[in-house]
Order: C-alpha cells, then sequence, then structure tokens
C-alpha cells in the first residue's frame, strides 16, 4: 500500500498549501493589472471619478454664480440709492446756496444802506450789533455749506500754478482792519514762491486759520509766514492766544470742538473746514502750541519747480478802488423783490442812476422805454422761469451798440457756475455781497 493511501490527511494538507499558493500568485496578478493605468477596468474607474469631480466641482460654481449674481445686483442697487443721495445732496446744497442766502443778502444790503443815512447817534450801536449777527450768520451758512458740499464729493480740487503772493495779500487786506478793531498786530511775510494747489481752496484754508488766531488772541498779534522744506512750502499762521493742551489737539479738528472757553466765541467749525479741504489737496496739516503763549497752524503746500505761473486769480473785489461810481447808469436784473429794493436804494446812495427788472424780457423792455443806455448791467443768475443771468446779459450786449460791462450776482457756489462764468469773460459776486466789494467791483468795470 502507498504512502498518500496510508495517509490522506497529510496529502490533502499539502494540496491545499498548494492551491492557496496559486490563489495567492493570481489574486497578486489581479490587483496588479487592476493597478495598471492602461487596464480598462482602472480607466472607467478613473472616468467615474473625475466625472462626480466635476459634477461636484460644477454645482459648487452656480452656486458661487448666484451668489455673485446676487451681490453685483445689490451692488447695483447700492450704488443707485448713493447716486440719487449725491444728487439729492447737490440739489439740496443748490436749493440752499440760493433760497438760504437771498434774505441774508438783501438784509445785509438793507443794513448796509441804513448806515449810511444820517440817524440818531444812539442807532449806530445797534447797527454795527445786527450787522455783526449777519456776519456771523453768514459764516456759519458758507462754513455748513462747505463741510456739506466736501462731505457729498460736489467740490473737487482745480490744482494749477501759481504765485502764493497773489492768495496772501488779499487776505491781508481783509484781515488788517479786523485785527485793528480788536487792538491787534497782524503781520503777513511776503514771498515769491510759486506752488501747485487750487487757489480758492487754499485761500479758503488760510482764511480760517487767520480767523481762529484773530478770535483766540486778546492781546499781542497774529503773523503769516512761509517756511521752504525740501519741494513744499510750509504757510505758518501764528498766534498769542491762550494755547492748545496736548490732549485737545486733535479734537478742535472735529465739529464743534473749540480750542478754549466759550468765551471766544465762534462755532467751532472752522478747523474742521480746514481738515477736510486740506485733504482734499492732499496738504498736510500741523500744529504745534504752549499753553499760555500761543499756538502756530501750519499748511505744507506743493512748490512748483519752474516758476513760471500767472499770479493767482482772484476777485478784483479785494483790490481797493481808486475810482468811484457816481452818475452811473446801473441796470440791475434781479427776480428777488427785497434784494431789488435793497439793491437799488444801495445804488442810489452811491449816487447812481437805476433801471431794474426781474427778467430779460423786462429789462429789455425798460430800454426801449429809456433813452438812456446803461453803464454797467447787474444780474441774477438764476431768473424766473429759467432764464439764466449770463443769456440774458449776452443778449441785452448785443442789441446795444456800444460794449457795457456786466457783472453776475449769485448764491450759487458750485464749480460750474465759476467755470462757465471764466470761460465768458464774466465777473462774480457771491451772495450775501459785501457792499465794499459791490463797490469796488463796479468801479473797476466802469473804470
Amino acid at each position: 500500500m502507498r504512502a498518500a493511501e496510508l495517509d490522506p490527511i497529510k496529502h490533502l494538507t499539502l494540496e491545499n498549501a498548494k492551491l492557496r499558493k496559486i490563489n495567492s500568485a493570481l489574486m497578486s496578478r489581479v490587483e496588479r493589472a487592476m493597478d495598471h493605468p492602461s487596464n480598462e477596468f482602472s480607466l472607467f474607474e478613473v472616468a467615474i471619478a473625475l466625472d462626480n469631480r466635476v459634477r461636484r466641482r460644477t454645482m459648487e460654481l452656480q452656486a458661487a454664480l448666484r451668489s455673485v449674481e446676487r451681490t453685483n445686483e445689490a451692488l447695483k442697487k447700492a450704488k443707485l440709492r448713493a447716486d440719487q443721495a449725491n444728487s439729492f445732496k447737490s440739489t439740496f446744497l443748490a436749493f440752499v446756496s440760493h433760497d438760504l442766502l437771498q434774505p441774508l443778502n438783501a438784509a445785509k444790503l438793507s443794513l448796509s444802506a441804513l448806515s449810511e443815512l444820517e440817524t440818531h447817534p444812539s442807532s449806530a450801536p445797534f447797527v454795527r450789533q445786527v450787522d455783526n449777527a449777519l456776519v456771523s450768520l453768514e459764516d456759519l451758512i458758507r462754513t455748513l455749506l462747505d463741510i456739506s458740499k466736501l462731505d457729498a464729493g460736489v467740490m473737487r480740487p482745480d490744482i494749477c500754478a501759481f504765485e502764493i503772493d497773489g492768495v496772501v495779500e488779499p487776505l491781508r487786506l481783509e484781515f488788517e482792519p479786523l485785527a485793528a478793531a480788536r487792538g491787534l498786530k497782524l503781520r503777513v511775510r511776503r514771498s515769491d514762491a510759486v506752488v501747485r494747489s487750487d487757489p480758492l481752496m487754499l485761500r479758503r484754508i488760510l482764511q480760517n486759520l487767520l480767523n481762529n488766531a484773530l478770535r483766540y488772541s486778546r492781546r499781542g498779534g497774529v503773523l503769516l509766514g512761509f517756511r521752504k522744506r525740501g519741494d513744499l512750502l510750509r504757510i505758518e499762521v501764528s498766534d498769542t492766544g491762550p494755547g492748545i493742551p496736548a490732549d485737545r489737539r486733535e479734537a478742535i479738528f472735529e465739529e464743534f470742538q473749540r480750542g478754549a472757553t466759550n468765551d471766544y466765541g465762534g462755532f467751532g467749525l472752522g478747523l474742521s473746514i480746514v481738515r477736510r479741504l486740506a485733504r482734499a489737496l492732499e496738504h498736510p496739516i500741523g500744529l504745534s502750541s504752549r499753553v499760555g503763549f500761543g499756538s502756530t497752524f501750519s499748511v505744507s503746500v506743493p512748490l512748483e519747480a519752474a516758476r513760471t505761473a500767472p499770479p493767482a486769480a482772484h476777485s478784483s473785489a479785494t483790490t481797493p478802488a481808486t475810482y468811484g461810481v457816481d452818475g452811473a447808469t446801473v441796470l440791475l436784473i434781479e427776480n428777488e423783490p427785497s434784494v431789488t429794493q435793497a439793491m437799488r436804494t444801495l445804488l442810489e446812495r452811491w449816487g447812481c442812476g437805476v433801471m431794474t427788472a426781474a427778467s430779460g424780457v423786462q429789462a429789455r423792455d425798460r430800454l426801449r422805454e429809456s433813452e438812456r443806455r446803461p453803464d454797467l448791467i447787474i444780474a441774477d443768475l438764476h431768473l424766473d422761469n429759467a432764464e439764466n443771468g449770463f443769456d440774458v446779459v449776452q443778449s441785452i450786449q448785443s442789441d446795444i451798440d456800444i460794449p457795457v460791462p456786466a457783472f453776475i450776482v449769485t448764491a450759487d457756489h458750485s464749480e460750474g457756475v465759476s467755470a462757465e462764468a471764466a470761460s465768458l469773460g464774466f465777473e462774480i459776486l457771491r451772495k450775501p455781497v459785501k457792499p465794499a466789494e459791490l463797490r469796488a467791483l463796479m468801479a473797476y468795470l466802469l473804470a
């Protein structure tokens, strides 16, 4: 008998081990085949995985696109609301400029005419008191309008090169009488430097700094000077006021904040305007102060490399008049009765003959009815029935066979009006009109 027949269990054990070895080898071959890139089954699995990934990414992309569309729609609505708000602000500013400054203009002109009448000496202090109140009201309105324009983004710098003395010298003429009335000395240095800035906005900055310095100085005086620092001209306004504590030097640039007690007056808005204007111009503002000794505010303006700039354009009304207006015939075109009456009274007190009209048509009728020809035309900008003062004056000038000087009086302080006036060659007086400026400009044009 053979051994396999004698020990079947051992034989089966050997056979089983052999089969296990073969099976293991086959499984290993299958696994290697499945891992091979060219294997059809492997490619099938990869394709399914990629398809799932593409579907998942597509769904995520669609969700992101829907989110972007919603965001864009929200941004579009927000921009529309912002545009509407800015349009409303601009309309509101134009409305306030005209309708709020009109009665103030009439009041100031009437008061000026009243002050020239021979009244009882005891009434003089009351006239001065009313005048001071109107000046304060005008300053507040202008300041609030400036803040609103800057915040609304409707006041933009018009940068050009100009001689700094062309801005500073008119300020000296403006503030010297105020300083003298307060027993202070105002010193203004001269400079031949040429700078790059917006002359009107820079003038407003320096005007506020000078006004602030004179308000807070009870003795001594105020100095406006210059220091060159590299490619910058630092314009400094120094006072002999009470000084500003270190912990208040940032707060005073906020609205309705003052550097001292309320005894000094003011509304606490001047330095807020200075900061806003300086930011719009990108001119650094500086401040140094010693409590009990005074303060120095500064604004640094870029110097122009080539000094070929013309003098800064400023209203001829700031130049002292050397000629009178007595005997001149003035055609006044104004649609506000109170302003017309006040202006007429003032002009007649100056010895002028006055023809008044509320519109272009009425003005031409007055000229046809009269044998006189006007020596000067004064017109409001915004007249009834959407008439424009520029157009009315040009039409009347074309009807008259001799050139007649003219200027526009308006409460519209927008840059567009200034640009249009410059392009047409018109002078402008802003309401409320200062009688001295009115008379100086009239004398200048008549001369």
